[in-house]
């Protein structure tokens, strides 16, 4: 079943009406897959309106949709011969970052990503994406053990922000982040990232500082959530979606201001409509993106990624 979002309710409406209409039976008067086709061309002409036009707070909601594809159903699809490599090595396993090796499209890779968990019960397990130190010193195991077999990385962002937890703190979790983006810049072998639903904060930057970043088209990435912005500025989450619009989150303005690379479409009505689809064309960008790179010695790879960071803010000025 369908999960619409409030801005949907129309489109809402009329799928429910088509449903309604394929549970009756045909009769002389009413050509029932006529009127189907109707309403079906209907809907997509409400979705290409509506999703044109979406505002910031729109793509924050499409972004945390239920049903968006998280980084586990993009592994399971992408990565061939997949093995699972868990654990820091120095405390424990973090559910919130899953990771390890197999193939894409023939290419032998390293993988990480931020998994949120699809059901209550995933969720809990994964701690809806939020990572905790351990999670990040895993991230940096497994781009170490990339950059020692000569092996490009792709990393699969999608969390609210690291985990603010006293127990988090308690191990580390600034330091843990710092460290991730600095072995982001030093390791010597083509390292990708796609924000696939939420970027937040460091704890998106922390597997994100990369030679190439992509963004799906209704992502959104940003140093907090809306939320979060409205309760320091305003004292309360009610401005979110003001906040949103002052903080240039989506996808297109990220572009526009080079903190991002690229823009890849989502299928029309957002990535949970079609999420094999996504997973596809994030798959062909990132397998183009791999095969540039290769090109590049380990030298050239880190200096023009750390260029590329140090210039960020610099534009207009």
């Amino acid at each position: 079943m369908t999960t619409y979002l409030d801005f949907e309710k129309p489109i809402a409406e009329l799928e429910s009406k088509i449903a309604e209409l394929r549970h009756l039976p045909n009769s002389a008067d009413v050509d029932i897959a006529d009127e189907v086709m109707r309403l079906q061309d209907k809907v997509q002409k409400l979705l290409r309106q509506t999703y044109a036009k979406l505002t910031p707070w729109q793509r924050v909601l499409v972004a945390r949709h239920v049903e968006r594809p998280h980084a586990q159903r993009y592994i399971d699809r992408l990565i061939a011969d997949y093995q699972p490599l868990a654990g820091d090595r120095a405390f424990g396993e973090d559910f919130a970052v899953v990771g390890g090796l197999g193939r894409l499209g023939g290419r032998s890779v390293v993988v990480i990503g931020q998994e949120k968990g699809d059901d209550t019960d995933s969720r809990i397990k994964h701690n809806f994406g939020m990572p905790r130190p351990e999670g990040y010193r895993k991230a940096q195991r497994l781009m170490k053990l990339a950059d020692r077999f000569r092996l490009p990385v792709l990393t699969l962002v999608d969390t609210p922000g690291a985990y603010p937890g006293l127990d988090a703190e308690a191990r580390g979790q600034a330091e843990a982040i710092a460290t991730s983006i600095d072995t982001c810049l030093a390791i010597g072998v083509p390292l990708v990232s796609v924000v696939i639903g939420e970027g937040g904060s460091g704890g998106a930057l922390a597997i994100a500082s990369a030679d190439k970043v992509f963004m799906l088209e209704n992502a959104v990435y940003s140093v907090i959530t809306p939320e979060g912005c409205a309760s320091i500025l305003w004292r309360s989450n009610a401005q979110a979606q003001e906040a949103a619009e002052a903080m240039k989150v989506t996808a297109q303005d990220l572009k526009r201001l080079d903190v991002i690379d690229e823009v890849i479409p989502e299928p029309m009505g957002g990535a949970h409509r079609a999420p094999d689809e996504t997973i596809d064309t994030v798959g062909k960008a990132v397998s183009s993106a791999l095969e540039q790179l290769g090109n590049l010695d380990s030298d050239t790879l880190r200096r023009q990624r750390q260029d590329k960071f140090l210039a960020m803010g610099k534009k207009g000025l």
